[in-house]
């Protein structure tokens, strides 16, 4: 078998592009992978198809090998664009091995750990009464045990720091008489508190509604920064949406930084990375909590990659029961009861719908800073 070509979709998806990739095989057996949508997407493509004339002519059953060559055959460690590029490769690859083979994906990664995959999602609203709501709505409509919540109020930028901090824990406290003490809420401040002392106080604030995690509380560039705040709390710390490949959270993990890491498997260089950096974070008793933003493609990846990794908790999720993330695909992975079951189909158990790419043209964008009020990021 060898790869023939190599196809990109980029599709509006509600809030950003979403770009998909279609590996083509000499024997008529395809593949599909998601590719992060980095923002210039163009570029994203760009590297796809120059990865393409790597590839072609290459059998693609041999991952381990392809993905060397295309990390170690580039100028440069991968950031998001060629991680990007990489990982939706990657992704279509073990979707033809699985389906040369008749048997789904996971079965190739050691067979299941879980015989479900347990999801959160992320309610909104700007005042805590409305993102009570909105959590009560999401809990009551798909069973989610779980939810993860923005603390920074509208305008948070020009509040002052006490003002702020009392803001986070009433949206917190909101939220936590809402759902009840048994439903699990995480808390992101998307990396936008600059002190370390700033963020502690705010996790201290936030501590007596039980927070999952805090993820992201100070930007990821200072390890040493972060396993100093680390030590001062005993709130569960999470990171790990900007760190590509096993090099990266090898120094999170040494420096004992986090409890929970959040690979995102269409950055990181796709599933066999991120189950490498998964065994990592298993023998520093680190638990895998992985980032996932983008579309159904990137959650039936997950979804393969949650059912064979013991070390797994739960995964980021937006529901797919409506377009444009319903219609790009012919059937999404199917949610029962606050859980995604597992695909008995071979291969990811995932198709592209391609005849709805058209209603959904892309949109050039960027991630403006500051940011909105609501958080949200921009298009051009």
């Amino acid at each position: 078998m060898k790869i023939t070509k190599i196809e990109t979709f980029v599709a509006y998806a509600g809030w950003n592009n979403h770009t998909y990739v279609k590996v083509h095989t000499d024997e008529g057996i395809h593949g599909i992978g998601q590719a992060y949508s980095a923002g210039p997407d163009e570029a994203v493509v760009q590297v796809i198809h120059d990865f393409e004339s790597w590839l072609t002519g290459q059998d693609p059953r041999n991952i381990e090998h392809l993905v060397a060559l295309m990390y170690n055959g580039s100028r440069f460690p991968p950031g998001v664009v060629v991680g990007g590029a990489m990982s939706g490769i990657e992704h279509a690859l073990w979707d033809i091995k699985g389906k040369a083979l008749g048997v789904p994906v996971y079965e190739l990664l050691g067979g299941k750990c879980r015989d479900r995959v347990r999801v959160y999602s992320a309610p909104g609203g700007d005042t805590p009464e409305a993102l009570a709501e909105s959590a009560l709505r999401l809990v009551e409509r798909y069973g989610f045990t779980a939810l993860k919540i923005g603390p920074q109020p509208s305008g948070y930028a020009a509040m002052p720091e006490n003002a702020l901090v009392r803001a986070a824990a009433q949206r917190m406290e909101a939220v936590r008489k809402a759902v009840g003490p048994d439903v699990d809420i995480g808390v992101d401040p998307h990396a936008r508190i600059f002190e370390p002392v700033r963020a502690l106080q705010m996790i201290e604030a936030l501590k007596p509604y039980q927070p999952f995690f805090v993820e992201e509380p100070i930007r990821p560039e200072n390890v040493d920064a972060l396993a100093a705040l680390h030590a001062k709390t005993t709130v569960p710390i999470a990171t790990g949406e900007s760190l590509y490949t096993k090099f990266q959270f090898n120094s999170l993990l040494v420096h004992q930084a986090a409890d929970i890491i959040q690979p995102d498997i269409c950055i990181v260089g796709g599933l066999l990375e991120m189950k490498k950096i998964a065994a990592m974070a298993e023998g520093f008793y680190v638990s895998v909590v992985p980032h996932n933003p983008m579309g159904p493609v990137a959650t039936a990846v997950n979804v393969h990659f949650a059912a064979s990794t013991p070390n797994f908790v739960i995964l980021e999720y937006t529901p797919d029961d409506k377009p444009p993330r319903r219609d790009v695909v012919k059937e999404p992975v199917v949610l029962k009861d606050g859980y995604l079951e597992l695909p008995t189909a071979p291969g990811l158990g995932i198709e592209l719908n391609e005849e709805a790419f058209a209603r959904y043209p892309s949109r050039r964008w960027h991630r403006p800073f500051p940011f909105r009020a609501d958080g949200s990021m921009g298009f051009i």
